[in-house]
C-alpha cells in the first residue's frame, strides 16, 4: 500500500504531492508554485504578499453567504534533518515515505508531517466539492521553522476572516488556544589556530543514537542532549596532566531540536592513550544507565585519527567547553496556572565551525511569561559572557496568550464531542505557533489550533498516526 490508498484519499493524496516538493526554510519557491497552480486549477482566487505567504479564497456556496468566513492556516516550510547516514538533499529530493503499521514515516529523514498535514487538510476542503461552507480563506505562511517570518511580515488587510484555525499542532483530541513565546541566543567565540603538539594521541569521538525531537513539545521528555553528553565527557580532560587539544567539536543543526549527534576531534599526551578509552567506557556506561528509560540507543563511538596541522588555542578551547558544560538546557519552570504545562526552558541546540576561525553556539529560550523568556535569555548570555564569547538576540516571537472564552473554541468542542462521543482536551502548548504574530496584527481574530497525531518532529524518527488523520 502507498499513501495515497490511505483514508482519506483527498487528504493523503495532496500530503503525497507535498512530500514530493522541496521546501526547506526560506527556500519556499517551489511549494509555492504548487500552490498558486492548485489555485488555478481549482478556479479559486489566490495572492501573494511581499513575505511570500500565499491567500487562497474560496467563495461561499450558495446559502452559506451568511456564514462568518474561516481562515485555514498552515506553513509552507519543514524541518529538514537527516541521519548522518543517509544520502539526501533537501534542496532536490522527495521524502520517501513509509507506511509502518498505523503510521508513516521517512526513510532516514524528517517526514515534513509538520506541517505538510495542515497544508493538505486545507488543500482537501478547498478542492472539496461537497462541503457546505461559507468563505474559506486558506493562509499559508513562509519560514515558520527558523524565524515565523511570513507571521512576522504578514500585511495588514491581507486577511478578511475573523476565525481563525490554525493546523500546526501533533495531539488528535486535543484543542490549543495558547503558546509560548520565544527568542535565540548565539555566542560566538573567536579562535586562534596554534600548531599542533608533538607526542599526542589523536582522537575523534561521537555521541550517536538520540531520539532528537522538538525543543518545546519535547523538552519536558527528559531526552539526552548530545553537545551536553558530549561536553560533559570532554570536560574530564580538563586537566592539566592531559593537557587536552581540541581541533574540532560540532553537534545539533537547528534552533528548535534537541541535538542527536556530536562529535569532537582533541588530542592528549600519548602516555594517556588508554586512558582515554577507559574514561569512555565507564563514562558511556554511566549515561546509558542514566538515560536508558528515554534514550535506549544511545552510543559513543571512539576512533584514532591523523595528526592535525593546527588545534584551537587552549584558552578558547578551556573556555568554550566550560561555557557548554554550564549553560542550561531544559526546563526551567512548570506553569502554576496550567497544569502540566512547561512555562520555560531553553535549549542547547547547535555548535558549529564557522569560517574565520569562529565557532557559533545557538540556544533557543521559550516561555508563556514574556519577563521569564528575557530571564532565561540573560542566564544563558551571562554564561558564554563569562567565557568571553560575543552574544547576540534575535527579535523572537509573541506567546500566544489563551483565551478561555472564545466562541471557535466552544463551537469546536460542541462538533468534537458530536462526532467521536467525547470531549476534547483543551490545552496550551509550549512549543511557538504562528498565533501569537497574526494577534498582533489582526487582534480580533478567536483562534485555536488542531491537528493529527504525530511523534518526534524535528527529529528523522518523525512520524504520523494514520486514524488519527481521518479524524
Amino acid at each position: 500500500m502507498t499513501i495515497n490508498e490511505l483514508e482519506p484519499k483527498e487528504v493523503w493524496g495532496y500530503f503525497h504531492e507535498i512530500t514530493q516538493i522541496p521546501r526547506p526554510s526560506k527556500k519556499e519557491e517551489k511549494i509555492r508554485a504548487y500552490l498558486l497552480d492548485f489555485a488555478r486549477k481549482n478556479n479559486l482566487e489566490a495572492k501573494q504578499d511581499r513575505a511570500g505567504n500565499v491567500l487562497i479564497t474560496k467563495p461561499a456556496v450558495p446559502g452559506k453567504e451568511h456564514v462568518p468566513t474561516v481562515i485555514l492556516q498552515a506553513h509552507m516550510d519543514m524541518v529538514c534533518e537527516k541521519n548522518n547516514e543517509v544520502v539526501h538533499d533537501f534542496d532536490t529530493d522527495p521524502i520517501e515515505t513509509v507506511i509502518d503499521g498505523d503510521w508513516v514515516r521517512a526513510e532516514g529523514t524528517t517526514l515534513g508531517a509538520d506541517n505538510g498535514m495542515g497544508i493538505a487538510a486545507a488543500l482537501a476542503v478547498l478542492a472539496s466539492k461537497d462541503i457546505a461552507h461559507g468563505k474559506i480563506e486558506a493562509l499559508f505562511t513562509v519560514d515558520e521553522e527558523t524565524g515565523l517570518t511570513g507571521a512576522n511580515l504578514l500585511e495588514d488587510n491581507f486577511l478578511t476572516g475573523n476565525i481563525l484555525l490554525n493546523l500546526d499542532t501533533e495531539e488528535e483530541g486535543q484543542i490549543y488556544i495558547g503558546c509560548a513565546g520565544g527568542k535565540n541566543t548565539v555566542a560566538r567565540f573567536t579562535w586562534k589556530p596554534k600548531p599542533a603538539p608533538e607526542g599526542y594521541f589523536w582522537f575523534k569521538v561521537q555521541v550517536k543514537g538520540l531520539r532528537g525531537g522538538h525543543s518545546g513539545s519535547d523538552i519536558d521528555k527528559g531526552l539526552g542532549n548530545a553537545n551536553k553528553i558530549l561536553t560533559r565527557f570532554l570536560y574530564a580532560f580538563l586537566d592539566e596532566k592531559y593537557k587536552p587539544a581540541l581541533v574540532e567539536i560540532g553537534g545539533g543543526n537547528l534552533h528548535n531540536a534537541i541535538p542527536r549527534e556530536a562529535y569532537a576531534i582533541a588530542g592528549v599526551k600519548d602516555r594517556y592513550k588508554e586512558n582515554v578509552r577507559v574514561k569512555l567506557n565507564t563514562f558511556l556506561a554511566e549515561i546509558q544507565e542514566e538515560y536508558q528509560a528515554v534514550e535506549p540507543n544511545l552510543n559513543m563511538l571512539l576512533e584514532s585519527v591523523e595528526v592535525p596541522s593546527t588545534i584551537i588555542d587552549g584558552n578558547t578551547a578551556e573556555h568554550l567547553i566550560l561555557a557548554l558544560y554550564a549553560c542550561p538546557h531544559g526546563v526551567l519552570r512548570m506553569s502554576s496556572a496550567i497544569p502540566g504545562l512547561v512555562e520555560t526552558s531553553t535549549n542547547l541546540a547547535a555548535v558549529k565551525m564557522l569560517d574565520n576561525q569562529v565557532i557559533e553556539v545557538v540556544t533557543s529560550q521559550r516561555s508563556s511569561v514574556e519577563s521569564s523568556k528575557e530571564d532565561a535569555a540573560n542566564m544563558v548570555t551571562s554564561v558564554f559572557r563569562l567565557a568571553g564569547a560575543e552574544v547576540t538576540h534575535s527579535d523572537g516571537y509573541p506567546g500566544w496568550k489563551p483565551n478561555p472564552d472564545s466562541e471557535i473554541l466552544k463551537k469546536a468542542t460542541e462538533i468534537y464531542r458530536d462526532l467521536f462521543n467525547k470531549m476534547p482536551e483543551v490545552k496550551a502548548i509550549h512549543a511557538g505557533l504562528e498565533c501569537g504574530l497574526f494577534l498582533d496584527k489582526y487582534p480580533q481574530l478567536d483562534m485555536i489550533s488542531i491537528g493529527p497525531t504525530m511523534t518526534d518532529v524535528h527529529s528523522p524518527n518523525e512520524k504520523v498516526h494514520i486514524p488519527s488523520v481521518a479524524k
